[in-house]
């Protein structure tokens, strides 16, 4: 399958240059700067789970290729529009889009642009960041790709995907119920990123602080009530689950979207935290810490 990565920072570039160090055909979606420093350099992974570096295959839009099989959609979400008018020339009939952004909002987008059939569920838990020369740096193990079909589940086109995918030092894994952990990771994230861009810190300080892990368990429970309320497909043991996953993260894990604020850049605020409190407040969910949460975002980007 001709595979097209959108993008080749943290996650495109990490997920599709495993898939090229595994053999795969893997080409990338970029913007022009980041062509010429891939042109320069290569793409470089330095990676607890192995370091890789290859010259790889890119594009930009304006670049003229056969539509692809397989499409990686990796973008941040304040991209989303752009993105997606980046890749209409390289979608085909039989093509098949795997959306790896944060949250649920972006599916919506997604099928109006390019069809319910040609997207499917996907998500990724990493942590990554790109160094100065543009290399993708990952010191924590966690490399899970997950990906699904959202309703007839056991399908030619995601067994054979499943094949492509099979094989590489990253964890791609196929998924019968990818919708809810969509749900899920979305639960996660909105809460990890909340609380540790909050308090301006990792994971660790933060669990350990007093008073620290109630916080983080009252902000998930909050989360849980909104996603409830619209009738998100969510298991009951779920709380439990996340706080478990947050007693089991590294001291210095930090939230990607922390990492963005650090460097001063764009953050996904309204496309996550925003985006539950717009639900809430249509269902009548009371939030008070989430709307703490959203309104330090909110101060951060005044000051970009």
């Amino acid at each position: 399958m001709r595979i097209l990565v959108l993008g080749a920072g943290g996650v495109g570039g990490y997920f599709g240059g495993r898939l090229v160090e595994q053999g795969k055909d893997v080409s990338f979606l970029v913007r022009s700067r980041r062509k010429h420093q891939l042109e320069k350099n290569g793409l470089v992974i330095r990676s607890v789970n192995g370091d890789f570096s290859f010259t790889p295959k890119l594009l930009t839009k304006t670049d003229a290729a056969a539509p692809y099989d397989v499409v990686l959609f990796s973008t941040k979400a304040y991209h989303l529009e752009e993105a997606i008018n980046d890749l209409k020339p390289f979608i085909g009939e039989k093509t098949v889009i795997i959306p790896l952004l944060n949250g649920v909002d972006h599916l919506s987008s997604l099928k109006q642009a390019f069809g319910n059939d040609k997207v499917i569920g996907g998500l990724c838990f990493i942590e990554t960041t790109l160094n100065r020369d543009g290399d993708i740096v990952q010191t924590s193990a966690a490399d899970r790709l997950v990906f699904g079909e959202i309703e007839k589940l056991d399908t030619d086109r995601i067994r054979q995907i499943t094949d492509t995918f099979s094989g590489t030092k990253a964890n791609f894994v196929l998924s019968d119920h990818i919708e809810q952990d969509m749900w899920h990771k979305y639960l996660f994230i909105a809460a990890f990123s909340g609380v540790t861009t909050l308090m301006r810190a990792p994971i660790g300080p933060i669990r350990e602080s007093d008073g620290g892990q109630n916080f983080i368990r009252q902000l998930l429970e909050e989360i849980e009530q909104i996603m409830k309320a619209c009738g998100a497909p969510i298991a009951e043991n779920i709380i439990e689950k996340h706080m478990q996953t947050i007693q089991d993260l590294s001291y210095d894990m930090k939230s990607s979207m922390q990492r963005d604020m650090e460097k001063g850049l764009f953050i996904e605020g309204e496309h996550l935290q925003g985006y539950l409190l717009k639900i809430a407040k249509e269902l009548d969910v009371d939030t008070p810490l989430l709307k703490v949460v959203y309104q330090n975002l909110k101060v951060y980007e005044e000051m970009l």
